[in-house]
Order: structure tokens, then sequence, then C-alpha cells
């Protein structure tokens, strides 16, 4: 069965990628026999606590923070990025080349994103939840687990997900809906259960299919086929498929499983081989 495209992919001009590469990450997918790729870039404005300890320290992000350890993301150069899309485009013929943003938190950026959204097309928006309020500010749900409990905060998140497919209309795709499960605390609570969360699941599901939206299925961390399911039980149309690379060596990571598991779901590819999967 051929592949599915890979419509999240971060290169050089994701702000936390200093070794992405777009043209390798391009090659990499003609090498593996991919129809499309969608570079689909961090634009992101929210302020959030970089880790200090543990295993979620990095350097770079450190690099980045103020004396406080508060991460404001640098400002996308919009024309720099469309540009060397451009130059992929010229390069790879054979390859359709999406281009994209990743918008972190849409529904609390509207008129920020508004502005870099003028400066050009992007083919593919996707709308992700990366940060929740926290203490006196935001951070990630790896910062948040280790003072709140981890079922609360994973309900936070997905109630914090309702919230930003109901107040903004800027994106297209719902990215990574499991994003807490990345870092889930497993030494000190068990594994992730998500019939723990069904109703809480299953909200940000019905509302995102309502909306008209697509579900992607993030590769990064497979998503559990239970969450799938219940995506189709509550009426989503569409499918896309993301790595969330940020190297070129991971462009399209898991997608042959993943496009079986999606198969069993009842969701097929599209009339054309860079299309949306839809219900079959």
């Amino acid at each position: 069965m051929p592949l599915p495209p890979d419509s999240h992919v971060h290169s050089e001009w994701s702000w936390d990628t200093r070794v992405g590469d777009m043209e390798g990450s391009c090659a990499r997918a003609v090498e593996i026999g991919l129809p499309a790729i969608a570079f689909t870039e961090h634009l992101d404005h929210t302020a959030w606590r970089v880790a200090t300890e543990g295993p979620y320290v990095s350097d770079h992000l450190t690099s980045l923070a103020d004396p406080s350890g508060i991460l404001t993301p640098p400002a996308f150069d919009a024309a720099g990025y469309l540009a060397a899309v451009q130059r992929c485009r010229e390069r790879f013929p054979q390859l359709r080349i999406l281009s994209g943003l990743e918008l972190g938190e849409p529904h609390r950026h509207a008129d920020q994103i508004a502005r870099v959204l003028s400066a050009g097309r992007f083919d593919r928006l996707l709308g992700s939840l990366h940060t929740l309020a926290d203490q006196d500010g935001f951070a990630e749900p790896w910062a948040i687990y280790p003072h709140r409990d981890p079922h609360e905060v994973v309900r936070a998140y997905l109630a914090d997900v309702a919230t930003m497919v109901t107040t903004s209309d800027t994106f297209d795709v719902l990215a990574h809906i499991d994003y807490p499960v990345r870092s889930w605390p497993t030494e000190d609570v068990g594994p992730f259960d998500p019939s723990v969360f069904e109703d809480e699941f299953r909200e940000a599901l019905r509302v995102t299919a309502l909306s008209g939206r697509a579900l992607e299925v993030n590769t990064r961390l497979p998503l559990h086929s239970t969450v799938l399911g219940w995506w189709h039980e509550e009426g989503g149309d569409a499918i896309t498929f993301g790595s969330d690379a940020h190297l070129p060596a991971f462009v399209g990571h898991g997608f042959g499983e993943a496009a079986q598991l999606a198969q069993a779901h009842g969701f097929r590819p599209g009339r054309n081989p860079h299309d949306r999967w839809g219900r079959g």
C-alpha cells in the first residue's frame, strides 16, 4: 500500500529545530516514496517556562530563555521560509511540497497569527496546543506533572483543546490531540489508559468533527487505536498523517503502521495521493 503524505514536518525554519534541513527532508520523502510533504513550521507566541532539571532539560531552549527560565519564541521569518519552499519545489519537481504552519494556541494569539498569514500562501495550517496555564504563567505538560495530578493535567489539556477548536477558525487540522501522553509519568502512575479520559477525548473529538476539521494521526507517538475509533464514532470525516519530524531521518516515520490502523477504522486514501484520507 502506498504511504500517505507527511503533513507535519519541521525544518531549520522552526525556531526549535537547530539541525533541521528542508532540502534533506524533501530528499528523504522522495527516497521512501511519499507523494507529498508539508513543512508546517512552528508559529508560537506563548511565553512559557522551560525545564531546569530532569529529562526534559534542553540546552537550546535554556539558551533562548530569560534568567527566570521563561522562553518567548522568536519571530518567524515568513518571507525567508516561503522562498525556501519555492526553491525546494524547483529542485524536487517529482514531490508535491506544501507550505504550512503549526499554529501554537491559535485561540490565544489571533492577531499575531493573522499578521504572519498575510505574508503569503500557506497550504496547511495545523492547530496545536502545547502549553497550559500553570501557576503564574504557562508550561508544557511535562513541567506540570510533577506538582499537579497527572489525570487533572490531561483533562485540562483536552478541555483546552475543545476551547481552541470552538473559538478559533484559523486552522484546518487538529494536531497531536495526545500531546500530553508523550511525557506521561508512567513510573509514578502507571501506563496511560485513554479510557480513563473517554468523556474528555470524545468531547474534543466531537467539536472537532462538527467544525469540519481533520484529525492528525501523529506518529511521533503512535496514536492509540481507541482514540481513532472514537474519532470515527463522533463523526470525524478526515484524517491526516504527521511524523512531526524535526530531522530528515524521521520523515514518514511509522507511516506504514499508521496507515494500516487508519484503514482498520474505516478511513481510506483520497482521490489524489496527496489528499487527506476520508471515511471509506
